[in-house]
């Protein structure tokens, strides 16, 4: 997101009430940091282990998003245009036990930690969950015990893999990304104020799916290359200037928020900190073309 493109707090957003759930220190910090600035909706930054986490502790709340990373899920729902005050769960439960990076040790890898998102979601009964994962967990049984849960619960599931080349990334970056609707709740989604927000997506009524796209690959115009000590060569969008962070998370927030200069200048100090924050985010022009199907049928 673009200093053109920054939305300010809003009212509505005032009377929300969101809840961010992060275990790693830095991805929190940038979460607060995101807060403070105006870009996503404010909220509670919960630091603790999701297996320390109970029904009670997300029970109020209009949002929740576990694991959340460096809230990608957040911007994803702006870019969709769905409203503050719409109740959704996000989760983007650990790659790392699926990940051709990691040991694949499947879900016998103590880093699995599904059984503790679905202990949270048959606690709270949240109407809307969606969830992204790496597309190689569907090899190794993760998305089937997902469903298995879920529709024992009585949700409604859909999954599909999506790259991040669909929107315009100089990278493919496939992500399995999951829904789950309320079986007697269905018919809220219908009609629900999403389809044509122009006023949240920038876009004339509809816009079309091919001026979305476009839209969004304007913003990896510009990329830089990333040297991993794995030997891998990793590509993150940058632009002129500005320190680049996750693609669709603002990265001139240093110069755009004063106040915020120094927080910047560490982050990029930091770099096995910035390298796991892109590395977490999921891309939230992806996300947001998920969202919309589900929830408008586009």
């Amino acid at each position: 997101m673009d200093g053109a493109d920054f939305v300010p707090a809003t009212e509505a957003w005032l009377d929300t009430m969101n809840v961010y759930n992060e275990l790693d220190p830095f991805a929190a910090d940038w979460i607060e940091n995101l807060i403070a600035a105006g870009v996503i909706p404010p909220g509670h930054v919960d630091r603790r282990s999701i297996a320390e986490l109970d029904g009670a502790d997300l029970a109020d709340a209009t949002q929740v998003h576990l694991f959340a990373g460096v809230a990608g899920w957040s911007e994803a729902l702006r870019l969709a245009g769905v409203p503050a005050d719409f109740p959704i769960w996000t989760g983007s439960c650990p790659c790392q036990p699926f990940s051709s990076a990691g040991k694949r040790k499947g879900t016998a890898d103590e880093r699995h930690l599904w059984p503790e998102m679905f202990r949270l979601i048959r606690e709270c009964r949240p109407h809307c969950i969606v969830g992204e994962q790496v597309a190689s967990a569907i090899g190794h049984g993760w998305l089937d015990r997902v469903f298995t849960d879920l529709e024992g619960e009585g949700y409604a599931c859909g999954a599909i893999v999506l790259g991040a080349h669909s929107v315009g990334a100089p990278q493919r970056r496939q992500r399995l990304f999951w829904c789950a609707l309320a079986n007697a709740e269905r018919s809220r989604f219908q009609g629900c104020g999403i389809r044509g927000s122009a006023a949240a997506t920038g876009q004339a009524d509809g816009g079309g799916a091919a001026h979305r796209r476009a839209e969004a690959g304007r913003a990896w115009a510009d990329f830089r290359v990333v040297h991993c000590r794995d030997g891998k060569c990793r590509r993150v969008s940058a632009q002129s200037g500005d320190e680049p962070l996750a693609h669709g998370i603002p990265r001139d927030m240093g110069r755009r928020v004063p106040e915020l200069a120094g927080v910047v200048r560490g982050a990029r100090a930091n770099r096995v900190g910035r390298l796991k924050g892109y590395g977490n985010a999921i891309v939230p022009p992806v996300a947001a073309v998920f969202l919309r199907a589900v929830l408008c049928g586009e």
